[in-house]
């Protein structure tokens, strides 16, 4: 095996210049919960991040689908102009989703950050929602008559 034979195959960063540019070009990082996913064939365009449609699983837990972008029992519409060939643009899905993004094109860094319809609507506010229930002489009590005070909801089910 020649030098450039075994610097390709290790992938070191004492490649070639015209290797390590291809390759450099090519490679981008997305940050999402809690991990990083280094991808080797992204390409950017701007702010935006286009990815190897197969890619989108490992990064998000999303699969294409005919119906759209499905994770568990949730499923996005892609429009056509997310989708190039075998190529999905990931930032316009998470824009599309309302996950917020910070890019940095010059490093190739994308971090993306919670996915709301993933979260659940309870969490945007933080907030439990209102319910009432029968204190123990049988009166109605609201969640919200507690509002700004601490509270610990025990409950309980005979099943």
């Amino acid at each position: 095996m020649d030098r450039r034979e075994f610097l390709w195959a290790m992938g070191g960063t004492m490649m070639l210049p015209e290797m390590a540019g291809a390759q450099a070009a090519s490679r981008a990082t997305v940050l999402y919960d809690g991990r990083a996913s280094v991808l080797n064939r992204a390409t950017a365009d701007g702010d935006a991040l286009w990815i190897q449609m197969a890619d989108l699983k490992g990064i998000n837990g999303f699969e294409l689908k005919p119906q759209g972008a499905c994770r568990e029992d949730i499923c996005i519409p892609i429009p056509r102009p997310m989708m190039n060939g075998t190529r999905f643009n990931l930032s316009a899905f998470a824009q599309r989703v309302g996950q917020r993004v910070v890019a940095d094109p010059a490093m190739r860094v994308w971090s993306f950050g919670e996915i709301p319809v993933v979260r659940g609507a309870f969490l945007e506010s933080r907030q439990a929602p209102d319910f009432s229930v029968p204190d123990r002489k049988g009166r109605l009590v609201r969640l919200s008559q507690f509002r700004g005070k601490k509270v610990l909801v025990v409950t309980w089910a005979s099943w």
